[in-house]
């Protein structure tokens, strides 16, 4: 079975599953002893496919603005996955000045592409990933000062090849524990189940926490978040978004550290590079049908 023939099943699956998640796991008298022993968690927050190139009223800034200014916790630090050479993100001047705003207020920025659409980098000539790799980490390192240290790639989706030229670039790839599934960003690209999907993922979570696969950092276990500030919906949504995952963490008994989000820049990048893939053999796992696309894919 072919990578793009899988991607369209699992985009089929995911509409088709779009209002029917399973409840969350009911939580044993033995996970929860075992969470005792366990230390509490923080969300990693991470965006995928912007900066927005919009004029009009930019997701991506709307998103900044909510991590800065909301009802749970003030400047919010996240990890921002760049598309550098799209013209509809990071390759126009609105996506630039977005980037320079990410940066100067905290926030981290890794790579995502830096073709021109949100391109599967197994599908690249080894020349072409070189190309894209290095363009990237300029663009990126223009902005920052430094290249990235953090890469996801499209689809989550990677192989022996791609994963020693991350290596090769000092990239580390970031994969997630909690995905939105909000990645839609033309058409119908609301969340009207994103309560129950959150409480079903993090009741799934806190299973893989209670026996102890996930690691600390400083005290915390960082648990990894993953949104869309290319989707306006999400956009309008942030601040509720926080709440939701504030309140499916109370409802699943999973429990959270004093700052239930990173707000130090420096702690964000050490807790982020310690949730990285090590090696391309290693098993991952990933929310939802992600897992069903993985599980064919040979590392």
């Amino acid at each position: 079975m072919t990578s793009g023939f899988k991607l369209v099943c699992a985009a089929v699956i995911a509409l088709g599953l779009a209002g029917c998640i399973a409840a969350p796991i009911e939580m044993t008298p033995q996970t929860q002893q075992r969470l005792q022993a366990q230390p509490p968690i923080r969300f990693l927050l991470t965006f995928d496919d912007g900066p927005s190139a919009s004029s009009f009223w930019n997701p991506t800034d709307t998103v900044l603005d909510s991590l800065a200014q909301n009802p749970v916790q003030p400047n919010i630090k996240a990890v921002f996955f760049v598309q550098t050479g799209a013209p509809r993100a990071g390759d126009s001047d609105i996506g630039r000045r977005v980037m320079h705003r990410e940066h100067a207020e905290g926030q981290i920025l890794g790579f995502h592409t830096a073709t021109h659409f949100h391109t599967n980098h197994r599908s690249l000539s080894p020349e072409d990933l070189e190309k894209s790799l290095t363009q990237g980490s300029a663009d990126i390192a223009a902005i920052t000062g430094a290249p990235p240290t953090l890469v996801r790639p499209p689809f989550w989706n990677y192989d022996k090849r791609t994963f020693a030229a991350y290596q090769q670039h000092g990239m580390h790839v970031l994969l997630t524990d909690l995905s939105a599934n909000d990645g839609k960003i033309w058409g119908f690209n609301a969340s009207p189940r994103r309560r129950a999907n959150m409480l079903r993922q993090l009741s799934e979570v806190r299973e893989r926490i209670a026996q102890g696969e996930l690691p600390a950092v400083d005290g915390v276990i960082p648990v990894v978040v993953t949104f869309h500030d290319l989707n306006r919906y999400t956009a309008r949504h942030t601040r509720e978004y926080l709440q939701i995952l504030l309140d499916s963490a109370a409802t699943t008994g999973v429990r959270l550290a004093d700052k239930p989000f990173y707000d130090d820049h420096v702690a964000l990048e050490k807790a982020a590079l310690a949730r990285t893939v090590q090696q391309s053999s290693e098993a991952v796992e990933l929310p939802g049908i992600w897992n069903w696309v993985w599980d064919h894919d040979a590392h």
